[in-house]
């Protein structure tokens, strides 16, 4: 028999249980977030590069338990028009064929289950409405040189698609990345959405067993602006080894203008053999609102080590 004081205390921890689910929803309402599905997307046009993008996607999606979405879109252009039924349908029909194969070999390889798709559609819009309809935790893109295939993924199109998407975006421009994430660079800045970057990183350092390489830049002399930047980083560093994750600090001085803070940075990644770089791709103004920073540009455009960017989320 259960006595009176038991279903009291049963009946007050399931009410606390329903409260704090309900506090859970209403502050992914407030801040215009959604809850995700265990997938990454990944678009695939066969390419190196691409080859590369899932690759990399092997370790994340261990840890985030998720499958992995090979997306072919089909650019449907006054060009793709000018073929046949018949032949529309039979380079689909081969297109389906060896995106099947490639699944079943990284099943085989990673251990992970993977699915596939082919879309017909302008390339970006196409790669956000899938990863909206999949609700992605991660979208993983190729690229190669600022000449080619970067034109249509991160040049101003990636842009939009970062912007836009609603879950992180892993940017992989180099050609050889080792397995595991051991370094990660945290750059920091003054604003608010600081935290929610390194949220990120030490999700992803506890998983990895990863050193979070904390890292301020300034091209500014002032003193109360280094000072501040010094005890935001410090108090950052703090944070994250009370998480259980070790954490190293560096304040870089650099030449004003963002293209050589950019370089600053990339250097300092190389240095120290960096796997992965956060950043916030800060919307600096409403005026501007539908430009990315120029400083996220930079880095986006000229790192070789993978950067994820994450779009700040507001709250409404």
């Amino acid at each position: 028999m259960i006595t009176f004081q038991q279903a009291y205390v049963k009946s007050r921890t399931v009410i606390f249980s329903l409260i704090v689910i309900w506090i859970l929803i209403t502050f992914a309402k407030k801040n215009n977030m959604e809850l995700r599905s265990n997938n990454i997307l990944i678009p695939v046009d066969f390419g190196d590069q691409s080859m590369i993008a899932i690759d990399q996607s092997y370790n994340i999606a261990r840890m985030a338990n998720a499958e992995l979405n090979l997306l072919h879109v089909i650019d449907n252009t006054p060009m793709w028009g000018l073929f046949s039924g018949k032949e529309q349908s039979d380079m689909v029909s081969r297109i389906e064929t060896k995106l099947r194969e490639l699944a079943s070999d990284i099943q085989t390889k990673s251990g992970l289950k993977v699915n596939t798709m082919i879309e017909k559609g302008k390339l970006v819009d196409v790669i956000i409405e899938k990863s909206e309809q999949l609700k992605s935790e991660f979208i993983f893109v190729g690229t190669k040189s600022t000449q080619d295939f970067v034109d249509r993924i991160v040049g101003s199109n990636a842009l939009r698609m970062i912007r836009e998407a609603k879950c992180p975006v892993i940017t992989i421009k180099g050609q050889a990345h080792r397995e595991g994430c051991k370094n990660i660079v945290l750059p920091l800045d003054l604003t608010k959405e600081t935290r929610e970057k390194v949220a990120y990183a030490v999700h992803f350092a506890k998983y990895f067993g990863s050193t979070i390489h904390a890292t301020t830049m300034s091209s500014s002399t002032d003193s109360y602006m280094v000072n501040r930047l010094r005890l935001q980083l410090t108090q950052v560093a703090d944070f994250i080894k009370k998480e259980g994750v070790e954490c190293k600090t560096q304040f870089l001085f650099t030449e004003s203008g963002n293209a050589e803070m950019a370089k600053s940075l990339l250097e300092f990644s190389h240095k120290i053999e960096a796997d992965l770089l956060i950043i916030m791709t800060q919307q600096e103004t409403d005026v501007i609102k539908y430009f990315i920073g120029s400083l996220a540009k930079q880095i986006i455009h000229n790192s070789d080590v993978p950067v994820m960017s994450i779009v700040p989320k507001k709250l409404q």
